[in-house]
């Protein structure tokens, strides 16, 4: 008798048996002397999956990554999935309009928020399909031989049968459930449509913190440059004043310090920029490495103000917020679900109608050849009408009514939510507009602070102290003046975000 570790391994040998002309030699394949028996071969191709199944199994240890043939496959499917993101054009130098445009092409989340409503719309075509009656067709044929007892003898007889019918299937009414889901469905569309406007509000959003982010990495790094230059100037003057015998070598090396520190700030903001240029791509739908050209920050015209009040700023949230209108949509699937659950509590009444088309024939052992051949069918109505189910259908109708309850519930939260951040929005913006008046006020005092600290130093009425904090001093107003100026940008996209304004036409594109 076979043993189970002799059988295991007679399965092994099989997997690696040799091909020819895409079949298994099973005749070189023998156990013991002597060739499979049919219960060998059972036993051999019932285990056959294990080898599969042992690829699939869960990790052994839970102190090591697992690791799998499957790994491999994946990996490589993986690569075979069409990339759709597009390289921008190297040349030219994108504005924020045009930046948002290309986005709302390429990121895959609006993609993905379209085919979610393609989806839902297919969804609405076959809930209304419910409407319509449906008609199926099949056609049967087959022949029977059988023999037949009479009297003291069996009798062969061969019969041939051959049926085309038609089954057309309608349901008369149903006191509203159709109709429910149907209005369901068309709720779950609008939901899933200003599920598609709010992933563009995002995607929008996202692209304008990435270009305003990217901005003000480039004008820190500028900065960083104008710091730099101002430390090199500092310290040529220093040596210059150790050569002439008025200023010590203490003063020279705390100027090569400061010189020093303006150039480990530069690396930083160089890196800054590059990190800020991967999530601006990130926005975009493309690939870090791409090379992307923006318009800089000096062309850009900042405001300094907004016409704006709160209150107004809110209603406009409250009346084109797509989470918002979203929320409503939901609240009217939910009503369409309890009409739905409704109408359970009523019969249903439906008609079933079946044309047949019909062909026989027969033979009989010692008689000739019958056929028959006509239409045949019938119609029928059926009136189903649920008298007990243990409360089940009440129980469906208090579950649609609490879903209705809880997205009501979830609009107001949403409504309260809104307001908070547009009133948020609004604040900040307001701040940023005060810190970029005083940003410009401090830049241009530190510009006279430095230049008088600098020449004076020259002169031998001030310590090279006083020039480094000078130093210190405006490369922070220069660093906060770029940052103010972003910072309004950035709050003026995010107060547009918040209200909803940026999926507007007249104002989506700056």
């Amino acid at each position: 008798m076979r043993t189970r570790a002799n059988t295991v391994a007679l399965a092994e040998r099989w997997l690696k048996l040799p091909k020819v002309c895409g079949r298994t030699k099973f005749s070189s394949l023998r156990f013991a002397g002597n060739r499979l028996s049919t219960k060998g071969f059972v036993l051999l191709f019932a285990l056959l999956p294990m080898k599969l199944l042992w690829a699939q199994t869960a990790p052994v240890t839970p102190d090591r990554p697992w690791h799998g043939a499957h790994e491999v496959s994946l990996a490589r499917e993986l690569r075979q999935y069409p990339q759709t993101s597009l390289a921008p054009d190297a040349s030219k130098t994108y504005d924020l309009a045009e930046l948002v445009d290309f986005a709302e092409q390429h990121n895959p989340q609006t993609r993905a928020a379209w085919q979610n409503a393609k989806a839902q719309a297919a969804a609405l075509g076959i809930a209304r399909s419910e409407l319509y009656p449906t008609l199926a067709s099949v056609a049967v044929a087959g022949v029977e031989r059988t023999e037949a007892f009479l009297g003291t003898r069996f009798f062969r007889q061969t019969v041939g049968d051959f049926q085309a019918a038609l089954d057309l299937n309608y349901t008369v009414f149903d006191f509203g459930a159709r109709r429910g889901r149907i209005n369901a469905a068309e709720a779950d569309l609008l939901a899933a449509n200003f599920g598609f406007n709010d992933a563009h509000r995002n995607v929008i959003y996202a692209v304008e913190q990435g270009y305003y982010q990217l901005l003000n990495a480039m004008g820190q790094e500028d900065a960083a440059e104008a710091s730099l230059s101002n430390a090199k100037a500092v310290q040529q003057a220093a040596e210059e004043r150790l050569k002439e015998g008025l200023a010590t070598l203490p003063d020279v090396l705390e100027a090569r310090s400061a010189t020093a520190q303006a150039e480990y700030e530069l690396q930083a903001a160089v890196g800054g920029e590059e990190i800020a240029r991967g999530n601006l791509a990130t926005a975009l739908g493309i690939s870090p490495t791409d090379v992307i050209r923006i318009q800089p920050l000096q062309e850009l015209s900042i405001p300094n103000s907004l016409g704006d009040t709160v209150e107004s700023a809110m209603n406009r949230a409250f009346a084109q917020r797509p989470d918002l209108l979203q929320q409503v949509a939901e609240i009217r699937a939910g009503n369409a679900k309890v009409k739905e659950a409704r109408a359970a509590n009523y019969p249903s009444l439906s008609v079933d109608v079946g044309p047949i088309v019909q062909s026989q024939y027969g033979l009989q052992q010692t008689l000739p050849w019958a056929s028959s051949a006509g239409l045949a069918g019938g119609a029928q109505f059926n009136l189903k009408w649920t008298v007990f189910d243990g409360g089940a259908r009440r129980n469906r109708i208090a579950e649609a009514r609490a879903r209705v309850n809880e997205a009501e519930a979830q609009a107001n939260v949403v409504h309260d939510q809104i307001a908070d951040q547009v009133w948020a929005a609004y604040s900040n913006l307001k701040t940023a507009f005060r810190q970029r008046q005083a940003a410009e006020k401090l830049l241009e005092a530190s510009i006279q602070s430095y230049e008088a600290a600098l020449e004076s130093y020259k002169y031998g009425l001030r310590n090279l102290l006083d020039v480094t904090a000078a130093e210190r001093t405006l490369a922070e107003a220069r660093s906060t003046d770029v940052l103010a100026r972003t910072q309004v940008l950035g709050a003026l996209a995010d107060f547009a975000f918040r209200t909803g304004d940026s999926l507007q036409p007249n104002t989506r594109r700056p």
